[in-house]
């Protein structure tokens, strides 16, 4: 079987982690994503500085030097999941220069159904085990499954941050959205519908362009 080259693209909540993770399974390809790609190449020497000076200062690492991570990071890939990137216009451009998309799917999900989601998450403040109070709740309430432990609200699982991550990303990625459109690449996906739905529509798609 190929391995595909595929580009996942949607707001946070849309459940890009899990059909990755899906497709890496199925594909045996590699799920690369922007942060673990810069962390894995934290020291990478290039014209504009390493990641590690940008991260360690609290500065958004530039485009230029992130468009250098995930090059080397796809280089040494047959097939690909990359979730994350890109996340403008400039970005999604420089992609094209440096590879070739098999498909490029979108999650739609309506940002009252993505706050529910981001702010249902609980974690277990002593093991970090995940759960959700509406699609995935622990036995007892406010208690983990797997230790005893107390189950949390991150503060970035609050409403106001949730909302404040959405806006961001209209802000930003919807252009990514409309670049892959307008260039008839884009396959849209209804990412409310179960994972398992989602999944089968996304295999569809897949299948489709190999």
């Amino acid at each position: 079987m190929s391995q595909p080259k595929l580009l996942l693209l949607g707001p946070p909540g849309a459940g890009k982690g899990t059909q990755s993770a899906n497709l890496a399974d199925a594909y045996d390809v590699e799920h690369v994503t922007t942060g673990d790609a810069l962390r894995a190449n934290k020291d990478m020497e290039t014209e504009h500085g390493t990641p590690r000076e940008y991260m360690e200062a609290g500065e958004l690492v530039p485009d230029p030097v992130v468009n250098e991570i995930v090059e080397a990071a796809l280089q040494d890939a047959e097939g690909f999941v990359l979730d994350g990137y890109p996340r403008n216009v400039d970005q999604a451009e420089y992609l094209a220069d440096i590879t070739d998309l098999d498909v490029v799917a979108y999650f739609e999900v309506s940002d009252e159904e993505l706050i529910d989601r981001l702010t249902g998450r609980r974690v277990c403040e002593e093991c970090g085990a995940n759960f959700h109070v509406k699609y995935a709740p622990p036995a007892e309430e406010g208690v983990c499954d797997e230790c005893g432990g107390t189950l949390i609200q991150r503060e970035d699982d609050t409403e106001e941050t949730a909302r404040e991550r959405l806006r961001v990303f209209e802000e930003n990625t919807l252009d990514v959205v409309e670049y892959y459109d307008e260039a008839g690449e884009l396959a849209r996906i209804d990412g409310e519908q179960s994972p398992e739905d989602v999944w089968a529509d996304l295999r569809d798609a897949v299948e489709d362009s190999l």
